[in-house]
């Protein structure tokens, strides 16, 4: 809505309103990503700040609680799950509302920004109704994993095809691109409409860029504060990465693809990072609130979304090297868990609780501990994201 207001002092202009034009010409500073990039920080954390016991009061009235058993518990955490246990969750309503209104604000409404936003209410749809599940059922089941991968590379794959069949975006999708090359490792001319290998390949690629980070957010999520303190990270490098795939002078000296429009998704990363602090500020150790799969699985998506429509999927595996070591530490222990039970009848573990920071937790690693440290190598992966963009 701001940037609307910008264009206000031309609009007198041309209607011969010059001194009036004049007189409004300040509102012209809204013009600038960065100046509404930094409101948009500002009020997401505050709305957050301001709605955050709000809300938190509002679903203890509901009680909308974590009263059900969770992960940890099922694998005998028993202990530290009853410490958590009656504290709110479906805290995610307030990160959503918060970055959602923030953007309208702030943000100009191109079809980057219309599609990030409407894709996480959609995954904020799909985690409102699994934890509402598990809080009217009061087990930990909530909505089987089928529905859930369903919906998601069903809103995948609607993405994947939407910018494939339209002339101005089929390049996100025929040319791959991976960091410290400057160059497409695989691409087909974009004019081409047919499903070109490069097509099939694009495809896949924003497909598992999306339903994987969606679901790598939401398995780091077990700890106070950990993932909305790594997502934040996460989203300062891609604000950068947005930033400069909106910039043509920025771009064209990095040698990174100039995508008109952009630079508006910079201003949804600094809501995020907005909202992220301020909810932060709720679900530090001790938490007062969690998000539960409704802020977690609309935040993964949304951070799959923006990595796609910037042509650089294969950066937030970088950036998000925390999401790729929990995602990743779930899938060993699974598969070697079936595997030696198939092979010996003897099933077998390669931690001693998966996602990774139960691990740590489970080696009597205090969870402050585990934490902090996992944010100390969020930021490590974060430089070495931001490392690319002169590493061509």
């Amino acid at each position: 809505m701001f940037y609307y207001l910008s264009q206000l002092p031309e609009w007198l202009m041309g209607e011969g309103h010059a001194q009036w034009a004049d007189w409004l010409s300040p509102l012209r500073v809204f013009q600038y990503v960065t100046f509404r990039s930094a409101g948009a920080a500002v009020t997401s954390l505050l709305l957050c700040w301001w709605l955050g016991p709000r809300i938190i009061e509002w679903l203890r009235g509901l009680r909308v609680r974590q009263e059900y058993a969770d992960k940890a518990s099922q694998a005998g955490q028993n202990g530290d799950a009853d410490e958590k246990l009656g504290i709110p969750t479906m805290g995610g309503l307030l990160i959503i509302g918060a970055i959602d209104l923030t953007a309208l604000l702030w943000a100009q409404w191109t079809a980057q920004v219309t599609l990030t936003l409407l894709s996480m209410l959609v995954l904020c749809l799909l985690g409102f109704y699994d934890d509402w599940s598990k809080i009217t059922r009061q087990d930990a089941a909530g909505v089987t994993g089928q529905v859930k991968l369903a919906v998601q590379f069903a809103l995948a794959g609607f993405i994947a095809v939407y910018l494939w069949r339209l002339p101005e975006t089929r390049a996100l999708i025929t040319e791959v691109m991976v960091p410290f090359l400057k160059e497409p490792v695989l691409a087909s001319d974009p004019a081409n409409a047919a499903l070109t290998l490069a097509a099939v390949v694009g495809m896949v690629i924003t497909v598992l860029a999306i339903v994987g980070s969606s679901n790598a957010v939401n398995l780091t999520d077990g700890m106070d504060g950990l993932a909305i303190g790594s997502t934040v990270i996460v989203a300062v490098v891609f604000y950068v990465f947005t930033y400069i795939a909106g910039h043509a002078q920025l771009a064209e000296e990095l040698l990174m693809p100039h995508l008109p429009g952009s630079g508006e998704l910079a201003v949804v990363c600094a809501a995020m990072i907005g909202a992220g602090l301020g909810f932060l500020w709720f679900n530090c150790l001790p938490a007062q609130v969690f998000m539960g799969d409704t802020g977690s699985l609309a935040l993964g998506g949304s951070l799959g979304i923006m990595a796609v429509l910037i042509h650089q999927p294969f950066i937030l595996m970088i950036a998000g090297g925390v999401f790729v070591l929990e995602a990743v530490s779930v899938m060993l222990q699974c598969g070697w868990y079936k595997w030696t039970r198939w092979r010996t009848g003897t099933p077998r573990r390669i931690f001693l609780m998966a996602p990774l920071h139960h691990h740590f937790k489970e080696q009597g690693w205090h969870e402050s501990k585990v934490v902090v440290r996992f944010y100390i190598l969020g930021i490590l992966f974060a430089v070495l994201a931001l490392s690319t963009l002169k590493l061509r």
